[in-house]
């Protein structure tokens, strides 16, 4: 695992925590984790071809007063047919797909980097634009609430129709779609559940656990974070021979426990005190 600059993950927490989250440097910063050779000069590269994109976006649909509607088509045009922009079965196998500037470079990626790509452009083109994670897959929703037009960019930008993402989050998880789904997804939002799928490719491949660790670190740096990841933290620390970090880690998470859960607490300190005997 090559050492992140604690200098981009001061930045990382910086911008989660500020008033506007700028989402694609977040992504990118993830995406450095994972790729050594992203430096501060290819990030600025990634951000110029968005910065491109939308330019694009906005000579196709200068009116900005154009309704929602029109702005999933034009987005789905620009990306989806003309760039090629779009997702197949096969790029759940793959940590790229989760990283913002191998998303653009090869224009494939899991749906809630293809997502992110739409927004920045979109949001660059001053588009009313948000993200909606939806159950089991994330899509992009266009205007307010009561007017949401919906696309898929994992299929191109295809404009959903109601029934088009009732039958989605049905085929996703087999249960109806609610309004409750629908509502907009913060930056924040989108980054956790970015830092989930990353981590969930590498639940599956214990011989990278390193991706793991990092995608942990990276969701504690975020705000309100669940004090369970110190625990995870914990455990893949000890999983890579670190048993003394480890045995720190659960012991911060029986200190949060321990006001509404004695009985467990006492438990992981014990578990602590194991990890720390495997020095012997």
């Amino acid at each position: 695992m090559h050492p992140q600059s604690p200098e981009r993950r001061r930045l990382f927490a910086d911008q989660a925590r500020s008033a506007r989250p700028d989402l694609a440097l977040l992504c990118l910063l993830i995406g450095a984790e994972a790729d050594p050779d992203l430096d501060d000069a290819g990030m600025r590269t990634t951000r110029r071809v968005l910065d491109r994109l939308a330019d694009q976006l906005a000579e196709r649909l200068p009116d900005k007063a154009e309704g929602p509607r029109s702005w999933a088509l034009a987005l789905a045009e620009l990306l989806g047919a003309h760039y090629g922009f779009k997702g197949r079965p096969g790029d759940y196998q793959h940590l790229r797909s989760a990283l913002l500037h191998e998303v653009l470079r090869r224009r494939r990626g899991l749906p809630i980097l293809l997502s992110v790509v739409w927004i920045e452009v979109a949001r660059r083109a001053g588009a009313p634009v948000h993200g909606v994670a939806l159950p089991g897959h994330f899509v992009v929703g266009f205007g307010a609430q009561d007017e949401q037009v919906l696309a898929n960019p994992f299929a191109g930008g295809h404009v959903l129709s109601s029934t088009d993402a009732q039958l989605l989050v049905a085929g996703s998880t087999g249960t109806p779609l609610v309004p409750s789904m629908l509502k907009p997804a913060g930056p924040v939002d989108i980054v956790l559940r970015v830092l989930n799928n990353i981590r969930a490719w590498a639940s599956v491949r214990p011989e990278r656990s390193d991706v793991a660790l990092w995608a942990v670190e990276l969701s504690l740096l975020l705000p309100a974070h669940s004090d369970r990841l110190h625990y995870d933290r914990a455990q893949l620390l000890v999983q890579r021979g670190d048993f003394l970090a480890g045995a720190r880690e659960i012991e911060l998470y029986a200190d949060a426990l321990a006001a509404t859960d004695e009985a467990a607490a006492v438990r992981l300190r014990q578990e602590a005190h194991g990890a720390r005997a495997m020095l012997n």
